[in-house]
């Protein structure tokens, strides 16, 4: 079985969580593109952790944690997150996480220039976590980064990267006018931060596609959510990789390979960091409420997420382009407190009403239609099954389901791992 679990919106829906959930049925969890720029949030019975390169399967002993070549990986980000897990008890091993060689290194400069384009941007900026992702994909396709598997050659990495520098510091200090990159000191940090991950590095096209003959149960574990990726989502307001579950295989290193399964995360309410259309916002003390009800801050930035009501027209979009047949509902106990739930159930384009996503100046332009459920009023996190939600909250579930067009398999009512429900 070759399952993804994707976001159906902006990303923050919830995935982490999932994924360490439903990580219990599966041999292997990959994540298949992006990089530290989102995180994911897990809380089990070690505690409660942050994760944003590694894999939500990591917590599993028994399952075998893939990071693919799609992504790209900052290594001193990497080295502090997992040395920040080891504290809490959580042991990996070359056994239990394998880095693709493939995978692109994300060096400090990408960093930098993440930066210096923001605030030459200023009041038209994107965005952007300043984690480098957006140069460092752009890079990638420029044939101009260093990947996983030139650390296991440092006798030739060192000429590699004088050659990348002096093709940077074109841009640098000829276009930032910024004090150039040191490549001395880029192969300092690459020695530093590199070098202890060379027996984590494998080719995971042979090792997943060993995974599979064996007919063993893949996972693929996506980043951010379907409005976020390159080519169907907001654009420019997007990441820089593809968030798309036809990707997964992709990204993995096992592109021959198709999927069984694709279970799509979707909050009970809306949520979105960054900047870029986001239809359904809601503001004021409406939207306060509901950042503090939900804890809506960005687990990789800290950043107050914006808020707003279910968005039907985003969601069954979403739903679309992932091909999602199987959904997650997270987040439902955070509605209890609300009497009437708002819900946007289309878009008013310069006065038409639509129903279906649009892009570019229609999107920009797009005001929400809003319409209110009734609210239930009382705490359901111990429902374990959804006969035991009060009648409202069914009803809410139901509609959902139905307006986006996909059935709801799990709903979850809290943020312990066993806090949920199939349906």
């Amino acid at each position: 079985m070759l399952t993804a679990v994707v976001g159906i919106n902006w990303g923050d829906e919830g995935k982490g969580r999932m994924v360490d959930l439903l990580s219990e049925k599966f041999d292997v969890v990959m994540r298949y593109q992006g990089g530290n720029n989102a995180g994911h949030t897990v809380i089990n019975e070690k505690g409660r952790f942050i994760l944003n390169l590694l894999p939500s399967g990591i917590f599993r002993e028994d399952t075998v944690n893939v990071m693919g070549p799609g992504m790209v990986v900052d290594l001193e980000h990497l080295t502090k997150e997992i040395d920040a897990i080891r504290k809490q008890g959580i042991e990996i091993t070359p056994e239990h996480l394998v880095i693709s060689d493939r995978a692109t290194i994300c060096m400090p400069y990408h960093k930098m220039m993440d930066i210096l384009e923001e605030e030459r941007l200023a009041d038209k900026k994107f965005g952007s976590t300043r984690r480098g992702i957006a140069p460092v994909y752009a890079d990638k396709y420029m044939k101009k980064t260093l990947r996983m598997g030139d650390l296991k050659h440092p006798e030739i990495l060192r000429d590699k990267l004088v050659d990348i520098v002096e093709w940077k510091n074109l841009t640098v200090a000829g276009g930032y006018k910024h004090e150039p990159v040191s490549a001395d000191d880029m192969y300092d940090w690459l020695m530093t931060y590199g070098m202890h991950f060379v027996p984590y590095i494998k080719d995971t096209t042979e090792f997943l596609t060993s995974a599979v003959n064996k007919g063993k149960n893949l996972m693929f574990e996506a980043q951010l959510g379907a409005l976020r990726d390159i080519d169907f989502g907001i654009y420019p307001y997007t990441s820089s990789s593809s968030t798309i579950a036809a990707y997964a295989p992709i990204g993995s290193g096992i592109p021959a390979q198709r999927l069984t399964n694709v279970v799509g995360i979707m909050k009970a309410y809306s949520s979105c960091v960054g900047e870029g259309p986001f239809t359904c916002e809601l503001f004021g003390a409406e939207a306060h409420e509901l950042r503090e009800a939900g804890g809506e801050y960005g687990a990789a930035t800290g950043r107050p997420r914006r808020v707003g009501g279910f968005d039907v027209v985003a969601s069954k979009y979403g739903v679309l382009v992932q091909g999602a047949n199987e959904l997650a509902l997270t987040k439902l106990d955070v509605l209890s407190y609300l009497e009437k739930i708002p819900v946007c159930v289309a878009y008013d384009v310069n006065g038409v009403r639509v129903d279906k996503f649009p892009s570019g100046p229609e999107l920009e332009a797009a005001k929400p239609v809003y319409e209110y459920l009734p609210g239930w009023k009382c705490d359901i996190s111990k429902a374990r099954s959804f006969s035991e939600l009060p009648k409202e909250a069914q009803d809410y579930v139901r509609y959902i389901e139905k307006a986006v067009g996909s059935k709801i398999k799990y709903v979850s009512v809290g943020a312990g791992r066993d806090e949920y429900f199939e349906m």
